[in-house]
């Protein structure tokens, strides 16, 4: 498969972001405990680029030959640009799949405006066509401003 999503791990400092990014289309496996070890070692097992805001975890991952990008930023868009920058200098490519399921990176399947009817507050049911579900958990997605918020983030990746 030459068109395979990039993997990555993001670190507990980084939740906000690893939502985002599986919300883009990314495979992002979100690291909340544990110790800087395992992470290298999660990253390695299962081909992950880690990401992570603090800067020694990063440059010992570097050092011992593991892809880790350092994400700096106070804000999303910094946060995207710093990620781009540094998978640049990585040299791994940004390759995106359909939009996964922010809370848990499953599946997402279209589902008919009907099966959301007393789940959804009425008012997006009224306002919105076009619903999804996590295969995985569940939990419940419509294009709402949230979803533009994360197009212009997206925007940010594809531009050189």
């Amino acid at each position: 498969m030459g068109n395979q999503r990039t993997r990555f791990v993001a670190d507990a400092m980084l939740g906000s972001l690893a939502r985002k990014l599986r919300a883009l289309g990314f495979d992002t496996e979100y690291y909340k405990s544990g110790n800087d070890a395992e992470l290298k070692r999660l990253a390695s097992a299962t081909g992950r680029v880690i990401l992570t805001s603090d800067r020694a975890l990063a440059s010992l991952a570097l050092a011992r030959g593991a892809k880790a990008i350092l994400v700096t930023g106070n804000n999303d868009r910094q946060r995207i640009l710093s990620l781009k920058a540094g998978a640049t200098r990585l040299r791994v490519p940004l390759a995106r799949g359909d939009p996964l399921c922010s809370m848990c990176g499953g599946r997402l399947e279209r589902v008919a405006r009907s099966d959301v009817e007393g789940i959804v507050p009425q008012s997006v049911q009224k306002r919105h066509r076009l619903f999804y579900a996590c295969t995985s958990c569940g939990h419940l997605y419509w294009r709402g401003s949230h979803w533009k918020r994360l197009r212009s983030l997206a925007k940010l990746l594809e531009s050189s």
